[in-house]
């Protein structure tokens, strides 16, 4: 069995903010239910209202895109970003005013 190689500059990270209203019982149910729809396909919670996803290129991405575009809330602030692992990997993070390593890329791509 041949080792694969996955390039730093082809595969990549979504992260996903949004600011949703919950000032109702419909918009926070919207809100609740778009959560749990990136919890569903992969995402991990970086911070609240920041969810993280590995994937393997452009096409990946861009069918997750689509996706998320679906499952939009009728109301507030979706963004959507976009980085290599190379880029993703110099994230600094700080955790109680102590500097922390970076996110570390998985081991293995997962498939579902």
């Amino acid at each position: 069995m041949t080792a694969t190689y996955l390039s730093g500059y082809r595969v990549m990270w979504i992260v996903v903010m949004f600011d949703l209203p919950v000032d109702t019982k419909p918009a926070s149910r919207a809100a609740t239910k778009f959560r749990e729809f990136l919890l569903d396909h992969g995402f991990e919670m970086s911070q609240f209202s920041v969810y993280a996803r590995f994937c393997n290129g452009k096409e990946q991405y861009e069918s997750h895109l689509r996706r998320i575009q679906l499952a939009l809330p009728p109301r507030g602030e979706v963004q959507v970003l976009q980085f290599t692992d190379k880029q993703y990997e110099n994230t600094v993070r700080f955790s109680n005013k102590s500097r922390s390593s970076g996110p570390e890329t998985p081991g293995q791509l997962a498939l579902f």
